[in-house]
């Protein structure tokens, strides 16, 4: 009798929901050709392709779309049962603020696990520019908040993690081009970054449409109205992203920060904080 590998199942899912397989590996504590070989004994397995090239990406084929649904409740139903058998029983509410293109990304698939295996705890989630989850007029509002810096080194809210910011758009601008920018409001780090980045180059560059919402920048990108900055983990499959081309500069990085607002003991913020951290890592 052949069994499904459970890990084999989680690496597809993954990949589907993160849209690729670099970034299931980083999920997953993966190296990317470890997560293809999970999905080749996958498909060994079962004597089916998963997969099929389109464009530059490996999207799901019929068959893959059939496994999908049958994947996550496989998932569901192992995590349901490790955690009844499991002797540690959380229960408790949690406010987490986050900035929105996380929330948009990279929360759903992280906070969807997390609730399988807590269902007892209770999460409120809001969605930010970093600045404002950061000022110290919402600070009662979170018990924790996850945040962009930056200051890699900074000693106040130290980063666990670094993430390269890109272009993302369509790329094909050249030097005599005024760039145009599609960003966020006055006050986020992309934003700046990105001015500041043109600016050094002697680029000459215009904001053509703001919004706050990462959904909204998707729709204008695809538009074709401009082009952005994003942390490489938060890009939407369906846009083109590099560091830099040609034309446009190197943009550096940016540090991660999670911070807990309450330095008392707390388990069910203690566990979503370690929960994030070691699949954003």
């Amino acid at each position: 009798m052949k069994n499904i590998p459970t890990d084999a199942l989680r690496a597809l899912v993954t990949v589907v929901e993160v849209g690729g397989f670099a970034k299931a590996g980083e999920l997953l504590c993966l190296s990317q050709p470890a997560v293809s070989l999970q999905i080749k004994r996958l498909e060994e397995l079962l004597g089916k392709k998963l997969f099929k090239k389109q464009g530059q990406r490996q999207v799901l084929n019929h068959q893959g779309e059939i496994l999908l649904p049958l994947a996550k409740q496989f998932l569901q139903m192992n995590d349901a049962i490790l955690q009844k058998f499991s002797s540690e029983l959380l229960t408790g509410k949690v406010r987490l603020g986050i900035p929105s293109e996380f929330a948009a990304s990279i929360l759903p698939a992280i906070i969807g696990d997390f609730v399988s295996l807590y269902p007892d705890v209770s999460l409120e989630i809001k969605s930010e520019l970093s600045k404002q989850l950061m000022h110290i007029s919402n600070r009662e509002q979170f018990d924790l908040v996850l945040t962009l810096n930056e200051a890699l080194d900074q000693q106040e809210h130290p980063t666990f993690m670094q993430d390269d910011l890109v272009w993302v758009g369509d790329l094909n601008v050249s030097s005599d081009d005024v760039i145009a920018l599609v960003v966020a409001p006055e006050g986020c780090i992309y934003r700046k970054r990105a001015i500041n980045a043109l600016d050094n180059a002697g680029l000459k560059w215009r904001i053509v449409y703001t919004n706050a919402d990462l959904t909204g920048l998707t729709a204008a990108l695809k538009g074709g109205l401009g082009i952005t900055v994003l942390a490489k983990q938060t890009v939407p499959a369906e846009l083109n992203a590099q560091r830099n081309t040609a034309v446009l500069p190197n943009l550096g990085k940016i540090g991660i920060s999670l911070i807990k607002k309450n330095q008392q003991e707390d388990q069910a913020v203690d566990k979503l904080a370690e929960f994030i951290m070691l699949r954003l890592k």
